[in-house]
């Protein structure tokens, strides 16, 4: 349960907060809070002040519908803040959300630490062979299609053995390039329904069969908002409640948009843990 991030040895045995930095203007969320590089530091630097082991940063939303954009426009975005980040925080570890492997790589060169793709390489044949070469942990989540497809891309057969099937082929194609540090990420709201979200949820438990850690990423989302028949924006408390969910069915790091109120999810949880065994 550790992960070697830049030669720093991370234990997931306690598990670890992910801060959410959105660099895109058309996030579902906070779209266009962080595209000025002052702004973006003011919430790295609280996000780290209030836990956060890593930083994900992402440059192209990956909401239902959300427009593609170029790779060019995604390094503009991305490079000089990763770079930024470096210089500010000595210390940070961040996570490159994109599923395009030349701009992993520049991140990585740039001081990022972890590569953190939504296809698991499935949009880009070349990622495998780009993380296992710069030998960087690896975040893998399930989904289908692309984040403009993906909604009409929700009918299974058998959904949880099919979740499990695409996991058991995408582990095995990274360990044959490999990539030594895998986190699986089950992809809540990605080609999936509310309802099948919440079965991902309930079931959570059974990504341990693979060995590695697994992030879960349910923070504000739509299985939240619609079902309390809210908004986003008051979507904190919902995602408290499921995070809470997460970490009962063995997540090891939760990716947040609130870094302080997903701490204390687990340290409550830590503190709850004694008493259960």
């Amino acid at each position: 349960m550790t992960i070697n991030c830049n030669g720093k040895l991370i234990d997931l045995t306690t598990p670890k907060v992910m801060g959410i930095l959105n660099l895109t203007p058309d996030s579902f969320y906070d779209g266009g809070k962080y595209g000025d590089i002052d702004a973006a530091i003011s919430q790295v630097e609280v996000m780290l002040s209030d836990g956060a082991t890593f930083i994900d940063v992402g440059a192209y939303s990956s909401r239902p519908g959300a427009t593609d954009i170029s790779v060019e426009e995604e390094e503009r975005r991305l490079i000089p803040v990763v770079r930024q980040l470096v210089t500010t925080f000595p210390e940070i570890v961040i996570s490159i959300d994109t599923f395009r492997a030349s701009v992993a790589k520049k991140a990585i060169e740039a001081g990022a630490a972890i590569v953190n793709d939504i296809s698991a390489g499935m949009l880009d044949d070349d990622m495998m062979a780009v993380v296992g070469a710069l030998q960087v942990p690896y975040i893998m989540m399930h989904m289908r299609g692309t984040p403009q497809t993906m909604k009409q891309l929700t009918t299974y057969d058998n959904f949880l053995k099919e979740v499990m099937y695409y996991f058991s082929e995408r582990v095995a194609v990274a360990k044959s390039h490999k990539i030594n540090d895998l986190v699986i990420d089950p992809g809540f709201g990605f080609a999936k329904t509310t309802a099948q979200s919440f079965e991902l949820l309930n079931n959570l438990d059974l990504l341990e069969a693979f060995e590695v850690p697994v992030l879960a990423g349910v923070s504000r989302k739509s299985m939240i908002y619609k079902t309390l028949d809210v908004t986003a924006d008051n979507a904190l408390n919902g995602t408290t409640v499921l995070n809470t969910v997460a970490i009962s069915k063995g997540a090891r790091i939760l990716r947040v948009h609130d870094v302080k109120e997903a701490m204390e999810v687990i340290s409550l949880s830590n503190a709850l843990t004694p008493n259960l065994s």
